[in-house]
């Protein structure tokens, strides 16, 4: 994957990318293992590719002979050492972090090289047919419905939270509460980060721990992951970042004109709300993934950038990767070297 080394290189001087890599990227993308990639693409309709994605890949397994366990509301593959979590049409693989929907898992578990062959595979033209869940109305009456936590009746603990210990700037929360995207949850006063549909509804809320050194993170029950955190702006730029807080130390750091451009927070590493925004958004022409700079995350931006780019011909996937871990890491970092340089300028020389 090529590395972006800073945000001035992405955006200087009026241009969008530089020469160097857009040649970089057009060549990971017509190159794996060694062999070019073929061209030919083939087109399915939107109901073709709906039912591919839809898939109820435990039925599926079982149905090409895999042994697969119950738990909870979902079931467990070993993949080798690997435990591979499978609910409904979605997967997570525990030992790498790494999940998504049923054609992504296709292709990288059944050999499938590109997108197309991943959707004739689960379509049927190569082993058995499409398993949709025949329970799927049935299941979704056993899930809770999605309902949004209740608000507190202020928000002191969440801006306390953000800006003490994560370093977000003041407006660019009030930005995001302004928009009702964000507040303050009544009972345990976690952050809670709302994400709508194209209708203005609530469909997925990501709770985040508000007290010193918590790690507590979840999403609330049936919340659809299509929907993450996102804010939507008029330019060709999405920003795709793994946390809601990743996402707003960004626009802390690069303010400059940021409501123009849209982010989103896949609240995982699997690219299901991204490509949301791209089939909602088609002005979009720039996909910048922004994940962690782990193995995990960067594992995961070579996968999401192959799959966008072959699933959206038209769009261009970069990555812009932070300096430490992720980009609170780097704010936070920035934030340091700031008051540092403000007590070196309060001490002064001394007068002789």
């Amino acid at each position: 994957m090529y590395r972006v080394g800073s945000h001035s290189e992405l955006f200087r001087s009026n241009q969008t990318i530089s020469e160097k890599l857009c040649v970089e990227m057009h060549r990971l993308f017509s190159v794996q293992k060694g062999k070019t990639m073929s061209t030919t693409y083939v087109s399915f309709t939107p109901a073709e590719r709906e039912q591919a994605r839809a898939t109820d890949l435990a039925e599926f397994m079982r149905r090409q002979g895999y042994d697969l366990k119950r738990e909870g509301r979902g079931s467990i593959w070993m993949n080798g050492g690997e435990k591979i979590s499978i609910q409904g049409n979605l997967w997570y693989n525990q030992y790498t972090r790494e999940g998504s929907d049923a054609i992504d898992f296709a292709r990288r578990f059944f050999d499938c090289p590109d997108y197309p062959s991943a959707v004739r595979f689960l379509l049927g033209s190569d082993v058995g047919v499409a398993v949709i869940n025949p329970q799927k109305q049935e299941k979704k009456k056993e899930q809770k419905p999605f309902t949004l936590p209740p608000a507190n009746s202020d928000m002191h603990r969440i801006y306390a939270y953000l800006i003490k210990q994560r370093g977000i700037d003041r407006d660019v929360i009030h930005a995001f509460t302004h928009a009702k995207l964000l507040y303050e949850e009544a009972t345990y006063h976690n952050c809670v980060f709302v994400g709508y549909d194209e209708n203005g509804i609530a469909r997925h809320a990501h709770k985040r721990g508000t007290t010193t050194g918590s790690q507590f993170k979840c999403n609330a029950d049936g919340s659809n992951p299509q929907y993450c955190f996102h804010w939507s702006g008029t330019s060709e730029r999405l920003f795709v970042f793994e946390a809601p807080i990743d996402l707003l130390s960004y626009i802390t750091m690069y303010p400059q004109n940021w409501e123009q451009d849209s982010f989103v927070s896949l609240c995982s590493v699997a690219p299901i709300a991204a490509k949301q925004m791209i089939e909602q958004n088609d002005h979009l022409r720039q996909i910048i993934l922004c994940l962690d700079n782990d193995d995990a995350g960067n594992s995961a931006c070579l996968r999401i950038a192959k799959e966008l780019k072959e699933r959206y011909p038209t769009v261009s996937v970069y990555r812009l990767s932070p300096e430490h871990k992720d980009f609170n890491e780097d704010l936070q970092a920035w934030r340091t070297e700031q008051e540092m340089t403000e007590s070196e300028v309060t001490v002064g020389c001394p007068v002789l």
